[in-house]
């Protein structure tokens, strides 16, 4: 009965350890960003206009710092970005994924762009942001976690009393024991019902905290649980559990027109 249940369980705590471990890597990475050295904006002033062999040195090292923070963020965030680490896509292209455009161009080897303040700069603010952004999908797991957590303790309760009466056959009860279990399970399928809109409420709600989009839970939910055999194994197993509460009620029915 409650086997969706579980699977939506285990995809949450998967889905908070990958989460936890990519915010603890964006954490390392703008650690060590942080310690690489700036050089200033080269001048084009005539006074110090570089000669060729100039020219190459300060363009290695910029290579050099740029490369420090490319390299930063492939052993930090790119493990947690892309699935596979021996897949086609680039590290620029995950970078541009993770970061902008802008960012993947100035950190190209190609671009020979200076590791400036400015790009440093820009670099921690954007890893800061999309920490922000991690940080807001980790609380809207925690949410949807409680609120499984919630009905998963009502649903048990409903389970279990029904396992406990299946011990004792409807044959070996009289009129009024009957009726007592009929307004039981009367009461249990108004928690269903009132568990079903609550659902519903929730999936309407929205995370949003220091993030100018912010997540609804219906799309967490649809994303969470696409691996999972039914769609929304919460409202799934309400509807379910639903209905073998009436097939109960209709069972003692029957019973109780014997008796009448």
């Amino acid at each position: 009965m409650t086997q969706h249940i579980e699977l939506a369980r285990t995809r949450i705590q998967v889905e908070q350890e990958a989460v936890d471990a990519k915010l603890e890597a964006f954490e390392t990475f703008v650690d060590r960003v942080a310690d690489v050295p700036t050089e200033p904006t080269p001048s084009l002033s005539p006074g110090i206009t570089a000669t060729a062999g100039a020219q190459f040195q300060t363009n290695a090292s910029t290579d050099d710092q740029c490369h420090t923070v490319r390299t930063a963020f492939n052993e930090t965030i790119r493990p947690h970005s892309v699935a596979d680490m021996d897949s086609s896509e680039s590290l620029l292209a995950t970078i541009q994924s993770e970061f902008t455009d802008s960012i993947a161009v100035a950190l190209a080897p190609t671009t020979e762009t200076p590791f400036s303040a400015d790009l440093k700069r820009m670099v921690i603010t954007e890893a800061n942001a999309r920490q922000t952004e991690i940080a807001v999908f980790r609380r809207a797991l925690a949410r949807e976690e409680t609120h499984l957590e919630a009905a998963a303790e009502s649903i048990d309760d409903i389970v279990r009393w029904i396992t406990d009466a299946d011990e004792t056959p409807l044959t070996d009860l009289g009129f009024d024991p009957l009726k007592q279990r009929h307004e039981t399970l009367t009461d249990h399928r108004d928690r269903c019902e009132t568990l079903a809109q609550q659902r519903q409420a929730f999936l309407q709600k929205t995370t949003n905290k220091n993030v100018e989009a912010g997540i609804q839970h219906r799309d967490l939910v649809q994303y969470l649980y696409e691996d999972i055999p039914v769609e929304y194994p919460l409202l799934t197993t309400v509807v379910r559990l639903d209905a073998v509460c009436e097939t109960c009620q209709r069972a003692i029915r029957q019973h109780l027109v014997r008796r009448a």
